[in-house]
């Protein structure tokens, strides 16, 4: 099994805030059971400084809508980036494919990385159902994302 991860969750400050979330459960379980895992960050691998401005889905719209064109990525003060966040993510999805990664841990909650929860575009705090950018182009193609390590655990005795 070769997992791809959030750089965030392994303690790389690639957040938009310059911060991380590292996971130190999740850096053990992949260590002490051998996993090949891969870190990365979408958004600084579309072109995005570190730290950056926050960005959010445009409210109304999902991943999917933003991947066919029919919605985008702003920062908080409008600058549309929409085209960092794809070309970040087809950049991830072709490393994916090249070396046959077959699984994703992601950040929650990010514009990018989001896997069941994302903000709603308002910059409140507001939390809506539904994926990233990444995560949703991953799952597109066929790449299973996982939500923790439990849930790794579980699928990789299937694999």
């Amino acid at each position: 099994m070769k997992v791809l991860i959030s750089a965030c969750l392994l303690g790389i400050n690639s957040r938009y805030d310059g911060k991380n979330k590292f996971d130190k459960d999740l850096l053990s379980f992949l260590i002490k059971n051998k996993i090949d895992f891969f870190p990365f960050c979408a958004e600084q691998l579309g072109g995005l400084t570190t730290p950056r401005e926050p960005s959010e889905t445009e409210n109304g719209y999902s991943a999917q809508d933003v991947i066919e064109g029919r919605g985008r990525v702003l920062t908080k003060s409008g600058k549309d980036v929409t085209k960092n966040y794809i070309d970040g993510a087809n950049v991830i999805l072709k490393f994916c494919k090249s070396i046959d990664i077959t699984h994703a841990i992601l950040a929650e909650k990010s514009p990018s990385c989001g896997y069941t929860k994302v903000y709603d575009g308002t910059f409140t705090g507001t939390l809506i159902e539904g994926n990233g950018i990444l995560t949703q182009i991953l799952k597109n193609n066929g790449i299973v994302i996982v939500k923790d390590i439990q849930d790794l655990s579980r699928k990789s005795l299937t694999y």
